[in-house]
């Protein structure tokens, strides 16, 4: 009997982790949504013809109204894994000493109450961790005038626009430079993690982001798996904002992709998972300290 509860309690971990991870992806970010964006991380960035849409940020090292300063590492555990490890952990101890799940149930019906308490826990977990999110996103210090979304500064060749733009808050002015800069970083961040070259990575993201990717290039080899991100060529891309805190820049730029994302397997070289090109549209997040190089600071899901 014992045995039988060790067997279910470990279905049951494998059961959660799954339905939180289901909206996974691969390439760089893997799908999620997390880094920094100063006083601005939680507030959502302006809708773009490119992406009318932004996910929330998940994982970041910035305390609602508080910015992070380039340079700080760290993780800050998110509400939702706090309550789903709590609730499940509570479930689980229960379970495996004897007392049943739900209070003296077994067998079966031990199993299905394990299974309905996991669901319960991911769907209670994902509205408290969205209404926490709305409380707590923090107001603006900037005076926001005059949004600059929706400004293109790509085409189906991928060739950005050489117009400035003038940022709110404190004036920023991107010209084509900075244009040229967020597409050359599109493809070099992809192609430094596709070859997992941490020291390429190092120069071109922020030290919290290059823990985040640090953490899923670990996964993929701990499965035995390299994940090859290749042929990546901007479309269109829009401004969302770029603004100025301090001595630290930021710009928001929405940029739908094209590229061949695959997994292959690390011993033998073949494709395990995924070979179609494909389109992506995600906002990346620059940040650049006075008179210094841009660097990859969060990303976002649309």
């Amino acid at each position: 009997m014992f045995r039988n509860r060790w067997l279910i309690a470990l279905g049951a971990i494998a059961m959660a982790f799954f339905l939180v991870s289901a909206d996974a992806h691969a390439r760089v970010g893997g799908g999620f949504s997390g880094g920094s964006r100063g006083s601005r991380t939680f507030a959502a960035p302006p809708a773009t013809p490119t992406a009318p849409t932004a996910a929330p940020i998940e994982r970041s090292i910035t305390q609602p109204g508080n910015a992070a300063p380039i340079g700080q590492a760290g993780i800050r555990p998110g509400l939702f894994g706090g309550l789903a490890a709590g609730f499940l952990g509570a479930g689980l101890f229960g379970l495996l000493f004897g007392h049943g799940l739900f209070g003296g149930m077994a067998g079966f019906a031990s199993i299905i109450g394990l299974l309905l308490q996991v669901v319960l826990v991911v769907i209670v977990a994902r509205l408290v961790f969205a209404w926490w999110q709305r409380r707590n996103m923090p107001t603006p210090v900037y005076a926001a005038a005059h949004p600059v979304s929706g400004h293109s500064f790509g085409g189906l060749s991928g060739i950005l626009s050489s117009a400035n733009v003038l940022a709110t808050g404190d004036h920023l002015t991107i010209a084509k430079s900075d244009y040229d800069a967020f597409e050359r970083l599109l493809g070099d961040i992809q192609a430094a993690y596709s070859t997992e070259d941490l020291s390429a990575l190092r120069a071109k993201v922020t030290p919290e982001m290059l823990s985040y990717l640090s953490e899923q290039l670990s996964g993929n080899a701990s499965r035995g798996l390299i994940n090859r991100v290749t042929d990546v060529k901007l479309l269109q891309g829009d401004l969302a904002e770029a603004w100025r805190e301090g001595n630290t820049d930021y710009a928001t730029v929405a940029m739908n992709f094209a590229c061949k994302d695959s997994m292959v397997d690390r011993a033998t070289g073949q494709t395990v998972e995924g070979v179609e090109r494909s389109e992506v549209t995600e906002l990346w997040t620059f940040i650049r300290a006075s008179g210094g190089n841009w660097l990859l600071s969060a990303i976002q899901q649309t």
